[in-house]
């Protein structure tokens, strides 16, 4: 087991307010980590740091062995798997599934003059397949539904086998069937072996997929509750975080909760 990310004492500011506030929080190799929290708790720019988008205005970020600030950030994020909406708006509506997943081996958005060898198109095709995208190859980005679009950037995320792996929201907007195939896929992302560490933001339990390890509770910047799901996850941990009465219940590995 070893550390993938640490934040030490970390602090962003941004107009005269503290959007992180004073976070320790360690991730290591084996874990799957689940952010929760409400609207403005800090949740993207803590996405933001770990993926290198941002810097810590005090305090300290060690990625993979790299500490943020110290380090060439180009030659990190080849080694971190990042799929978000921000990112999905940037994809070329024309581009086909299968190159929005192959340019990831060159880190571009959109096929220009970048020469792939056979072994990286072989990659993409079975990257396509584990996310049930294969039917899609050939099919433009533009044309997919929501559903779609969040699963193909996912598999361009994990098409160069980061050993970070960042999700920002992949189920949000989604109705209930693309949701659960999601989920589903992402539980057993998740349970297997050979996955690398794990962070996902999300609004809602509902959307922790099974195989999850690790829950961050943030309000207004700053940690409410850290640790493994089964302890740290409750009613009495939600309420403090959400501001307001939580009731709980888990079901099978699924949580689901309402006022």
């Amino acid at each position: 087991m070893s550390q993938v990310l640490e934040f030490a004492d970390v602090v962003v500011r941004r107009n005269a307010r503290n959007i992180i506030d004073h976070i320790d929080w360690v991730v290591d190799d084996d874990q799957r980590w689940v952010v929760l929290g409400p609207n403005g708790a800090g949740k993207t720019t803590i996405l933001q740091l770990a993926a290198t988008l941002v810097h810590p205005t005090s305090g300290a970020v060690d990625i993979l062995d790299e500490r943020l600030g110290r380090t060439d950030v180009f030659e990190l994020r080849p080694r971190i798997g990042f799929a978000s909406s921000a990112m999905a708006r940037r994809v070329p509506p024309e581009e086909t599934v299968l190159n929005v997943v192959l340019t990831a081996a060159f880190s571009v958005l959109g096929r220009w003059r970048e020469a792939y060898e056979a072994v990286d198109e072989e990659r993409a095709l079975e990257v396509l397949s584990e996310w049930h995208l294969e039917h899609l190859a050939e099919r433009t980005f533009g044309t997919l539904s929501d559903g779609e679009q969040k699963r193909v950037q996912i598999a361009r995320a994990v098409m160069t086998d980061p050993e970070l792996l960042l999700l920002d929201e992949p189920s949000a907007s989604l109705d209930l069937g693309a949701r659960e195939e999601l989920l589903g896929l992402l539980g057993r992302y998740a349970q297997s072996p050979t996955t690398p560490a794990m962070v996902m933001v999300t609004h809602h339990v509902e959307e922790i997929p099974i195989g999850f390890t690790h829950v961050l509770l943030l309000n207004g910047g700053r940690i409410v509750a850290q640790g493994p799901i089964a302890d740290t996850l409750t009613a009495e941990t939600l309420t403090e975080t959400f501001g307001m009465p939580v009731l709980l219940r888990e079901e099978g590995g699924r949580f689901a909760a309402r006022a």
